[in-house]
């Protein structure tokens, strides 16, 4: 929608300018910015830097440090390709939370299953699909195509060079090491800056509800706000 100027302006109408401008000299305190780091930093599991930032800001973690040691333990299990003793630790700790979220399940186990097959281990790789992975499809039919994509490194020599190696990269090691992080939080509570992001984009759709004209963020990662 282009920005109108003068008398085709509405009275309720909200320029980029304008917005921008209370946007820019809004200020945020020190305080309430050192905490929003704070909580990030426990969020996704950086014990010693927020045990270091905690030292120099004077900012008190909202939890027991001492507590990330298990989820730091269960995503370096799964960084490190140790699938199997991710899912004990997790079936130990959060016994219900594989029952409840099977897509996350899955999700380890065709991680056990990509493990596998970068040991050439083909045989125990098919017997697992047959076994196990073939159950999350009965469960789940969608994750077929992931599964069949998965399946489909078996058939090259050099499945890292195969259309699908992608799946053998470390990335998506660390992809599924962020899902059980953001599962694991979802358990305990929501983050402060998943919070404020949900709130901004409800504040949005209330906006545009009311057919409101207003510059939108266009893209949360680069922060981009968008004309009228």
């Amino acid at each position: 929608m282009s920005m109108t100027t003068g008398s085709d302006r509405g009275e309720n109408d909200v320029v980029k300018d304008a917005w921008m401008l209370q946007l820019m000299t809004h200020h945020v305190g020190r305080t309430d910015m050192n905490k929003l780091i704070m909580n990030y930093l426990v969020t996704e599991g950086f014990k010693e830097a927020a045990e270091k930032f905690g030292s120099e800001s004077g900012v008190e973690p909202s939890v027991n440090l001492d507590c990330l040691d298990d989820r730091i333990r269960i995503r370096q299990a799964v960084l490190d390709g140790r699938i199997m003793e991710a899912v004990a630790i997790i079936n130990s700790l959060y016994p219900e939370l594989l029952d409840n979220d099977r897509y996350l399940f899955f999700r380890l186990q065709q991680q056990h299953l990509i493990e596998l097959i970068k040991r050439k281990e083909l045989e125990p790789a098919l017997e697992f699909a047959q076994n196990k992975l073939a159950e999350r499809v009965e469960e789940n039919p969608n994750v077929l195509p992931e599964l069949e994509k998965t399946l489909a490194l078996l058939a090259f020599e050099k499945p890292e060079m195969s259309p699908f190696g992608d799946l053998l990269h470390p990335s998506q090691r660390q992809k599924v090491a962020s899902e059980v992080n953001c599962a694991i939080l979802e358990t305990d509570s929501t983050p402060r800056l998943a919070n404020l992001l949900k709130l901004l984009l409800w504040a949005q759709e209330e906006l545009d509800k009311r057919k409101i004209p207003f510059p939108h963020l266009t893209n949360m990662a680069e922060g981009s706000i968008g004309e009228l």
